[in-house]
């Protein structure tokens, strides 16, 4: 089977209603990023915090995988398909996807404030204060605030690197690290943008631009997938 990588990012999850980042307003959720997602923001007051992703959670336990969603997990019926996600949902998940790396943390887990590595589920949407790890430390969220490094990058981008194909679906290509990801694909490898506005990468790649929402354009991409020198073995079906 072909490696076929995919690049989410908030584009797909809003069209299940989930609004992953800053409006144009500069706010998420009617807070101030800088107040809700950011080391300073948790020393200051972490139980702003944790009740802010509290509402996260509760917004993504009631969306669903849209089309988008599905048709990426379809794709494994013919290709060898890992997700590379900005997105802190466990939308691609639900969608049947088995393959997922989540570059900026995962919304329905939760790690020790004294040891990074232990990491455990969050059962429901309720992380509060005096939730502590096995060593006693208050449990965060386990998601990368704007100003911590991304340490998933250094796992992404040995797929990029090995990519038979490439697509990149709902961003904007203008959040690094994982924007660079691209620049790890192979110049001759097929790229797809899928997202009404993303501006064009480097001219001297092989990139089809589709400009389409995420649902929209997955259809496209499908089809495109079924030709040479693609040619899938059969069409994902919903």
């Amino acid at each position: 089977m072909k490696k076929l990588v995919i690049l989410s990012g908030a584009g797909i999850s809003a069209e299940s209603g989930i609004r992953t980042f800053r409006d144009s307003g500069g706010l998420w959720e009617n807070h101030r990023v800088e107040d809700v997602a950011t080391p300073e923001a948790w020393k200051r007051n972490p139980e702003l915090v944790l009740e802010f992703y509290n509402q996260r959670r509760k917004q993504a336990l009631a969306a669903e995988p849209n089309e988008a969603h599905l048709l990426l997990a379809a794709l494994e019926t013919d290709f060898d398909v890992t997700i590379i996600t900005q997105n802190v949902d466990d939308l691609h998940e639900r969608a049947g996807s088995t393959d997922v790396l989540h570059l900026h943390g995962e919304l329905f887990k939760a790690r020790s404030t004294a040891d990074p590595s232990l990491v455990y589920p969050v059962d429901g949407w309720s992380l509060q204060m005096g939730d502590t790890c096995e060593q006693g430390s208050q449990l965060r969220p386990h998601i990368v605030w704007f100003g911590e490094e991304v340490p998933a990058i250094y796992e992404a981008i040995p797929f990029c690197e090995e990519a038979d194909v490439f697509v990149v679906i709902g961003t904007s290509l203008q959040v690094y690290p994982a924007a660079g990801l691209v620049n790890y694909v192979g110049r001759s490898v097929p790229v797809f943008v899928i997202d009404p506005h993303t501006p064009e990468v480097a001219r001297s790649r092989n990139v089809t631009y589709i400009r389409e929402k995420a649902t929209d354009g997955m259809k496209v991409l499908q089809r495109l997938l079924s030709e040479p020198p693609f040619r899938m073995s059969s069409q994902p079906t919903l």
